[in-house]
């Protein structure tokens, strides 16, 4: 099969779809993969590392789709790719498209095969989000501890405290990959943590790791007792099957918030978790609204592409083999890990939950294979 690697075009996105390393291995089982020049920069990648492993070099997008099948990238496409889409390709990336309602318009009349690595899942595992869970979650009290300085817009509150001077409390919604490792990190920076979950054994598995982290099963009341106390807030819900973020903050409730609170708010990719929240970039990451400092960046761990890139590489590299090695239908066929991350197909919706957010109909992937 050929494959394209392109260069990702999102905002302040330096991650690339494949390492060299992982390059290589399809080589080895006889596949071509064309790499868009400069794609693998930013993650330390040069031209002359994919060459070395026998890729092949395309000088432009449009090259690079008009010879490969499969697509295999970071973040979804972006206005300026869809023109370079087609019936002939699948796509494999981040989707997110429950609350991108154009994009999954334009997958659907492209007839592009669309695979979202969020979706693709193991029981209740999300064996491709994990990875950027991980990383996000880790950056996300840094970033939230920065942003609390007053110069940055936040209240003026250290996160490690000082002697005679409380820590900052941090708050934490959500328990699994992102939250534990926000949790995590928080804790080791000294904060005053605790973390909110709707279900008991993610909080039962987390408080064995760290014991000093406080759990709190979610109610509304809990959880608004929680917000109006919090310095900062990690919004690290997770979201199974693509479907959109709860609004779990209404504008009501960030009135009754601190001013100067920072909420890092994960979730933005599926819709976010605050009412005001909106997507924003590494150049340009908050904003204020009802006096709470929310930083919404949609691709988090781009900020480190070196760690993330490595990651989210070795993570896809089974299935980008899979999808190469079987075919794209086969593998779709007899892997209902693969089938349950497939959102288009044919232009059909094949996505429940986003059908059921853009009110667009439904289709079972099982009946168009």
């Amino acid at each position: 099969m050929i494959i394209g690697v392109p260069k990702e075009v999102k905002t302040d996105e330096f991650r690339v779809g494949i390492t060299p390393s992982n390059v290589a291995l399809l080589l080895d089982e006889g596949h071509e993969v064309f790499v868009e020049t400069t794609a693998g920069l930013g993650s330390g990648f040069s031209d002359d590392e994919y060459t070395n492993v026998g890729a092949k070099i395309a000088k432009t997008a449009k090259e690079l789709y008009e010879n490969a099948i499969l697509i295999v990238k970071v973040k979804e496409p972006q206005p300026s790719e869809y023109g370079f889409l087609n019936e002939k390709h699948t796509l494999f990336c981040y989707l997110h498209l429950a609350p991108t309602k154009e994009l999954t318009a334009v997958l659907m009349q492209k007839r592009v095969c669309a695979i979202a690595y969020e979706t693709v899942a193991l029981g209740r595992e999300l064996p491709l989000l994990k990875p950027m869970s991980e990383i996000a979650g880790s950056m996300a009290p840094i970033v939230g501890a920065y942003h609390l300085s007053r110069y940055r817009g936040g209240e003026g509150v250290l996160i490690c405290g000082s002697y005679g001077v409380s820590p900052a409390k941090v708050l934490v919604v959500g328990a699994g990959n992102a939250g534990f490792n926000a949790a995590k990190i928080a804790s080791g920076m000294g904060a005053d943590v605790t973390v909110i979950n709707r279900t008991l054994p993610k909080l039962e598995e987390l408080k064995k790791e760290l014991p000093h982290v406080e759990t709190v099963l979610y109610s509304e009341y809990a959880f608004f007792e929680a917000l109006k106390t919090a310095d900062m807030v990690v919004g690290a819900v997770l979201v199974h099957g693509g479907a959109a973020t709860p609004k779990f903050i209404s504008r009501e409730i960030l009135k009754e918030m601190k001013r100067g609170c920072v909420l890092v708010d994960i979730t933005i990719d599926q819709g976010g978790i605050s009412e005001a929240s909106r997507p924003t970039t590494h150049t340009n990451p908050t904003f204020i609204e009802e006096g709470v400092l929310h930083y919404c960046v949609a691709n988090m761990p781009g900020a480190y592409p070196k760690t993330s890139t490595v990651a989210l590489s070795n993570a896809t590299i089974s299935y980008v083999k899979k999808l190469a090695d079987d075919g794209v239908v086969n593998a779709i066929k007899n892997d209902a890990s693969l089938a349950l991350g497939v959102n288009v197909f044919n232009g059909a919706l094949t996505n429940r939950a986003v059908a059921e957010v853009h009110n667009f109909e439904f289709s079972a992937i099982e009946s168009l294979l």
